[in-house]
């Protein structure tokens, strides 16, 4: 039975834990935090849950890091008391599992998690294919939902990379594609340019929509999955950058980033990349 540690109760965490129970495709939900007594009640009353949502999930509760050791896939999230793991009282959490022996794959879910990522990469040396940032990921969601509203169609119909460092991303409109047709044949210039500026004010996501994003791609690193999942990893040449985390096209399965791909972008969409 997979486990997936999700380090922190706060808002972030209650939701991550809610969305993947819903799913039902992980065996067991840890939800660790110090405040025990928020982590064990938001774990029981997702629990309770289950029947209604017909999901059988098993949820539990810890108030040490240490429980998180020998889980399938780590996610940082945010504490209930001190909100979401980041800095230095971040970067100590994630010393604690290393030298634990955690060798699980570490999601960063929290939208100022970028820094704490790579430093988790050049300070702790973990693996960059044991890390995967989540926050971002929503995004991608937000432009293909704006998308098809302007276009009066579903957003599932949109397919559109985003690129970049969080939060200064870059929308690839020149290969984006609204049911197979290029998204330039369906919205003019203005409107593109007025999509990637809301977003821009939209950033950050909120917690259910980074664990609606999140979901999906930690399940991906337990159990395998046929499709890419745009995410951040720790560049290593792409777009010819080394160290910092930026959003990619993601094969992911066995607890690791399997592959990257370079999202198709225009000479100008690569120039705003900053990189």
């Amino acid at each position: 039975m997979s486990t997936v540690a999700i380090l922190g109760a706060g808002a972030l965490g209650g939701a991550l834990a809610h969305r993947l129970a819903a799913r039902a495709r992980i065996g067991e939900i840890r939800i660790v935090d110090e405040a025990a007594g928020v982590a064990t009640g938001k774990a029981l009353d997702i629990q309770q849950a289950g029947p209604i949502q017909h999901a059988d999930t098993r949820l539990t509760a810890a108030a040490d890091v240490l429980a998180a050791v020998g889980a399938a896939v780590v996610v940082v999230a945010d504490a209930h008391e001190g909100g979401e793991w980041a800095g230095d009282r971040g970067l100590a959490l994630i010393e604690k599992l290393v030298r634990a022996g955690s060798t699980a794959p570490i999601v960063f879910a929290g939208p100022s998690q970028g820094a704490l990522m790579e430093q988790a990469a050049s300070k702790l040396g973990v693996p960059i294919d044991r890390l995967v940032g989540t926050a971002a990921s929503a995004v991608v969601g937000q432009v293909r939902a704006l998308v098809g509203a302007d276009a009066d169609v579903s957003g599932t119909d949109v397919s559109v990379a985003v690129a970049g460092r969080p939060p200064a991303l870059v929308i690839g409109w020149s290969s984006a594609t609204i049911a197979g047709s290029a998204i330039a044949e369906r919205l003019p210039a203005h409107r593109m340019l007025a999509i990637a500026s809301t977003v821009g004010r939209l950033w950050p996501p909120g917690p259910y929509a980074i664990a609606s994003a999140t979901a999906p791609i930690v399940e991906a690193l337990v159990l395998g999955s046929r499709r890419r999942h745009q995410a951040a990893a720790i560049l290593d040449g792409e777009f010819g950058a080394r160290g910092i985390a930026a959003m990619l096209p993601l094969e992911l399965g066995h607890g690791r980033i399997l592959s990257r791909s370079v999202p198709t972008l225009s000479p100008q969409e690569r120039v705003s990349l900053g990189f």
